[in-house]
């Protein structure tokens, strides 16, 4: 896996971005941030994932409530920094700050919320290349908010090229061209098959990279059209008769296998719609799939993102004590524990000067960071629960668990074992605050 960005490049995003916001709300740098009279200025800070730690599908858990009632002071302000960590991407950073307010009976800032794909801001010489976007829900707006201008999604690449997109018996073109004539005609003349020759567009400007924002509505649709890009350098109404290697530029945010929302089991997750996309690719031309990028948890550089954020909303409230401690609370071992810990021993060898060796290619850079640990914390209100043999965790009959990582985030049993596994998010702030010395 390629390394993912500067920290120059991480700096400026960060500041543009924060800067960007608050202009946007018309938001004075200090508004809505008073401090507690009694209280402290906080030297830790929390990363709370949303799915399976302060909801579930749309219904918020109940600890999450209480939570959130030791978290603010008597002028409804929060007491320490929080920034919402989520592997989702299928909403506008936005709109995913209000539903947190409204569930959560907190106020939430957007730039409180950290979605999968949100550190591709960072890929800025992608921005005005031609990238076909897949996922669901706003998918161009969240592309462009990233930066992307030149958006493609395989809706419309699907509507240019009919012919491509054969699974489905009621969606295959019921209408093509008579070969050599033009004429346009259905499939049967007075009860004859006649030959046909599929439209084929040239005016139809190549592809140059390809954008996963999360899973799919129709995962046949999307991996064929995909597929059809790589394979054809990106002129997928033509043909080639070697796929290139390496092939285009692929950016991906949340590798997550499982997710959990309402019903008793986990749901797949954009992992392994990855799984299937990647494993389609080896099949077909024998070489591995290469990402220029993969984002989200348990990716570092998502939480070097957190970690800048964490600071900025200190710096507003005026907190003068730096932020020495990150306390990141996930129910997913995989993404939430595991990427807590990576970070944790990112920022153990960075004392050292040794942090590039975490990461291939060696462009990760060494930079200044008050913080010096990173904890995890594990729930059991979402994926991962002690009673139950198919969820992730430590408690597996025994035997092994299942490495349910992706590919390119090597299996360390280590990493993915909690500093501190409680029942819910309310039993992790109870915790947190103990350790602290703050009170309840």
């Amino acid at each position: 896996m390629a390394a993912l960005g500067g920290v120059a490049a991480l700096r400026a995003a960060l500041g543009l971005c924060g800067r960007v916001a608050r202009a946007a709300s018309g938001l004075s740098p200090r508004r809505g941030y008073a401090l507690g009279p009694a209280e402290s200025p906080p030297t830790f800070g929390f990363l709370l994932d949303i799915d399976g730690v302060l909801v579930r599908g749309h219904r918020v858990i109940p600890a999450a409530l209480e939570a959130f009632r030791r978290l603010v002071n008597s002028q409804g302000q929060l007491r320490v920094p929080v920034v919402f960590v989520t592997n989702a991407g299928n909403i506008l950073q936005h709109s995913k700050a209000q539903e947190l307010s409204a569930l959560l009976g907190c106020k939430v800032d957007p730039d409180q919320v950290i979605l999968s794909h949100s550190p591709m801001k960072l890929f800025s010489q992608y921005h005005d290349k031609r990238m076909l976007v897949s996922g669901q829900g706003p998918v161009m707006e969240n592309a462009q908010a990233l930066g992307f201008q030149n958006v493609v999604t395989v809706d419309e690449l699907r509507m240019a090229f009919p012919v491509l997109d054969m699974v489905d018996l009621e969606r295959r073109p019921k209408t093509t061209v008579i070969r050599n004539t033009g004429v346009a005609s259905d499939c049967w003349l007075m009860g004859l098959f006649v030959s046909w020759q599929p439209l084929l567009r040239n005016d139809f400007p190549a592809i140059e990279g390809v954008l996963l924002l999360g899973e799919p509505i129709r995962w046949e649709t999307s991996l064929q059209l995909i597929m059809d890009v790589l394979l054809s350098n990106g002129n997928p109404g033509t043909g080639l008769a070697t796929a290139p290697y390496p092939h285009l530029p692929v950016l991906a945010s949340n590798v997550d296998l499982l997710w959990m929302a309402e019903a008793k089991m986990p749901r797949f997750g954009h992992g392994t719609f990855l799984l299937c996309l990647e494993t389609i690719y080896q099949k077909v031309t024998g070489k591995e799939l290469r990402y220029e990028g993969l984002m989200g948890k348990p990716s570092i550089l998502t939480y070097q993102y957190a970690e800048d954020l964490i600071r900025q909303q200190a710096e507003r409230r005026g907190w003068a004590a730096p932020i020495q401690k990150l306390y990141a609370v996930g129910d997913n071992p995989m993404s939430d524990v595991y990427g807590a810990n990576l970070f944790h021993q990112y920022l153990q060898m960075e004392k050292r000067g040794r942090a590039e060796e975490l990461v291939a290619g060696g462009l990760w850079k060494q930079r200044p960071s008050a913080t010096q640990s990173c904890a995890s914390i594990l729930v059991c209100t979402g994926v991962y629960s002690p009673q139950k043999p198919g969820s992730m965790g430590p408690a597996h009959g025994g035997a092994e668990p299942p490495f349910h990582g992706h590919r390119d985030f090597n299996f360390s049993p280590g990493l993915m074992e909690a500093s501190h596994v409680v029942n819910d998010v309310n039993e992790a702030v109870q915790l947190v605050f103990h350790q602290e010395g703050w009170t309840l």
